[in-house]
């Protein structure tokens, strides 16, 4: 006779989240190993007891409570983790990427400095990136993007330029067989990508608010579409990205242009403020590293520093 534990254990299914909003998760179970297969409608779940530590693109183990309705009872272990956090919260945006999409358009402006958060974020958790700029036809504004992201791709990270309203195709072959999210500040167009290349998606945009210089949230919540062997995740928009959790050395780390100095200072424990010595700042005066990325570098240290002073109630 099998135990009522064991039958609760046999009635586990395995899943992908593919919805993350607050404590409410879809979960796409899967059958033949692939997200997203479509072969039967997404579970509506929630998690046992009161932790929510689930993202988008999570494995989990779930056990159906009823119609179309689930209880997730385990997360499967994570390959990586994209979040963001301040000194009081966190945010967890997608798991088991391969690939971060940054999107960025010739209009509303955009932040460099939200790029190099994201970049490192990206950097700490083994995923590559890619910089999409939309809106490539607006060709007065087209001049200025590219200066803004020439310092990305001197450093290796690829930019595409496309138009997601007539020419989304173009980043069709960059998603073949990878799990991407996109990522970026609001009104860049991520959610019209996210249409024109999964028609079925559906997924809601807005005009810019031309007052603001800034787009409208259009994408409340992450959710997950299975595209040529892979997935795609439509993310919110945002304005901020903190990177609190991520420690002194995780964060030169990210910098990937950092690397052949990380440890040549004279000093040990150098800041890379005014020491004699620095090999940081002797490769900002060589041109080695663009002064402008370590100043993004500073702001996030410092940024962290505080954090963490707040978090231990100092």
């Amino acid at each position: 006779m099998t135990s009522p534990a064991r039958r609760t254990a046999d009635a586990r299914l395995d899943g992908v989240i593919t919805a993350a909003f607050g404590r409410h998760y879809e979960v796409e179970i899967q059958h033949s190993g692939d997200a997203g297969n479509g072969e039967t409608a997404p579970l509506k779940c929630y998690p046992r007891g009161k932790k929510s530590v689930f993202a988008c693109g999570d494995e989990v183990e779930v056990t159906p409570t009823g119609s179309a309705q689930g209880v997730i009872e385990q997360l499967r272990p994570r390959r990586n983790l994209l979040w963001r956090s301040d000194a009081f919260r966190e945010k967890l945006i997608a798991a088991n990427l391969t690939q971060v999409i940054l999107v960025v358009a010739t209009e509303p402006g955009f932040s460099d400095m939200l790029i190099s958060r994201c970049i490192a974020a990206a950097e700490s958790q083994q995923i590559k990136t890619l910089i999409v700029l939309n809106k490539a036809d607006l060709q007065q504004q087209l001049p200025m993007a590219r200066t803004q992201l020439a310092p990305f791709e001197r450093l290796g990270y690829p930019v595409l330029e496309l138009s997601a309203r007539e020419g989304a195709d173009a980043l069709r072959p960059k998603l073949a067989g990878e799990r991407s999210i996109l990522v970026g500040q609001s009104g860049m167009g991520k959610s019209t990508l996210t249409n024109a290349l999964v028609p079925a998606a559906r997924a809601a945009t807005r005009e810019i608010s031309e007052a603001l210089n800034s787009g409208k949230h259009t994408t409340t919540f992450a959710r997950l579409y299975p595209i040529d062997n892979g997935w795609l995740i439509d993310s919110p928009g945002l304005q901020a990205f903190g990177l609190a959790h991520l420690g002194a050395d995780e964060l030169a780390e990210s910098f990937v242009e950092f690397h052949p100095y990380l440890g040549k200072c004279r000093f040990r424990d150098c800041q890379h403020e005014a020491e004699p010595g620095c090999a940081l700042r002797a490769a900002i005066g060589a041109g080695a590293i663009d002064p402008r990325r370590f100043e993004h570098y500073r702001q996030i240290r410092d940024e962290i520093a505080v954090a963490k002073r707040q978090t231990q109630g100092w």
